[in-house]
């Protein structure tokens, strides 16, 4: 998966790409809804930047971080609200403005990190690696919701495995948060990136198996497709239960989207632009 300076580079790819389109909206074009109920573009941006800002503390300040995290804990829709709010009282060009800010800021940050340096978050602690990666995780989930709502297609790149691979990493942690016990029984996941080669993850001969396209998979597990959405494969019993709690992303169990929500073109495949 490479080292900080990769995962760095490829973090900033993500970000570059969705400043690209939001950079290119009216301020009309900032409150169009998204499909994540109740939330407009600027909204998901707002929160980018906030997690972003959240992200640099946590990475250099622990007990700031600690502190942010009891705020969170003793009044949980306030927190998640304000950067909401906070997004909802600026222009569009003020909220790019932020998200551009805090994404400098902590690729900064993440660029001087050791890979192996641990990182408190509000799920389990994290290597500096697995972080970035969360982080780019984010904004790829995030920034579908953007590209979902304007009705621009998305070219998937060589990316999506990060998003993947922190996916199938986010198992154990799927079933935790939805309060289910975590499954003993291996799970192989086999999928096909964008341009053709083959990602794999988890004991070859394991008779639970998820199998198909990877941007499928990445999908699924940050909770932007239903699963009958996808042509996605899955086999076994472990394996379908999984993909029907899938959550790569830390907090509180999602509740995901339901089948058939998302009708619109939501990505460029194969020849498609």
């Amino acid at each position: 998966m490479g080292g900080m300076a990769a995962i760095c580079a490829d973090l900033a790819a993500e970000h570059d790409e969705l400043d690209r389109l939001v950079a290119a909206l009216d301020e009309s074009g900032w409150d169009t809804p998204t499909p994540a109920e109740g939330w407009a573009v600027r909204d998901e941006i707002s929160h980018l930047a906030f997690f972003d800002e959240t992200a640099r503390l946590a990475a250099t300040d622990a007990d700031g971080f600690a502190a942010s995290v009891a705020e969170a804990m003793a009044d949980p829709v306030g927190y998640s609200d304000a950067p909401i709010e906070r997004g909802r009282a600026m222009s569009g060009a003020e909220v790019l403005d932020w998200w551009r800010r805090a994404r400098a800021d902590v690729l900064e940050v993440f660029g001087s990190l050791d890979p192996a340096a641990r990182i408190p978050w509000y799920g389990p602690a994290m290597s500096a690696m697995s972080f970035a990666t969360a982080r780019l995780m984010e904004t790829w989930a995030h920034g579908q919701d953007v590209f979902d709502a304007v009705g621009a297609a998305r070219q998937p790149s060589d990316r999506l495995r990060h998003v993947c691979h922190i996916g199938v990493r986010a198992i154990n942690y799927s079933f935790t948060v939805h309060g289910r016990p975590v499954p003993t029984t291996p799970v192989r996941v086999e999928l096909a990136g964008p341009a053709g080669d083959q990602w794999s993850w988890g004991e070859e001969s394991a008779p639970d198996r998820v199998t198909g396209d990877a941007l499928d998979f990445a999908l699924v597990v940050t909770q932007r497709r239903h699963l009958a959405d996808t042509g996605l494969s899955v086999e076994g019993p472990v394996a379908t239960e999984w993909m029907s709690i899938a959550q790569a992303f830390a907090g509180p169990a999602g509740t995901g989207r339901q089948p058939g929500q998302f009708t619109g073109r939501p990505v460029a495949r194969g020849g498609e632009q």
